[in-house]
């Protein structure tokens, strides 16, 4: 029963996993930016994702979504296409935190936190079914 569970969401789980870690990595990176170097909101909120763009590539490249792209073609091509549903998705992110932090003067860790998890269903959903389809 456990092997069939497993079966039926092996993606899903690593992806949970490396998903939390992922918005660690976008949340810890924008209150260093923010809080400790007194960054704006846009410009902590970007670099943020960056750094969380580049984390998530590389772990779901290999231990989610088990990559079988190998020539420099079909990398290049992940790559982008990764790169391009993460931009869209970043900008959902970066609406959030314009509309509730910049404009409505919500708590911007909240705000980053509630966002990241709208961000990272999304995400999936497009690396499931455009970046790394077997």
């Amino acid at each position: 029963m456990i092997q069939k569970y497993y079966e039926k969401y092996k993606d899903i789980i690593p992806y949970g996993i490396f998903g939390v870690l992922t918005t660690l990595v976008n949340i810890g990176a924008y209150w260093v930016l923010a809080h400790l170097l007194h960054y704006t909101t846009m410009p902590a909120t970007i670099l943020a994702w960056i750094a969380a763009v580049l984390f998530a590539y590389v772990t779901n490249r290999k231990w989610v979504f088990h990559s079988k792209a190998s020539s420099s073609r079909e990398i290049a091509t992940e790559i982008v296409s990764f790169f391009a549903c993460r931009l869209a998705t970043g900008v959902v992110d970066w609406l959030c935190m314009f509309v509730f932090v910049d404009m409505l003067h919500f708590n911007d860790v909240l705000i980053k936190a509630a966002a990241n998890v709208l961000v990272i269903i999304l995400n999936y959903i497009a690396s499931k079914l455009f970046i790394f389809r077997s």
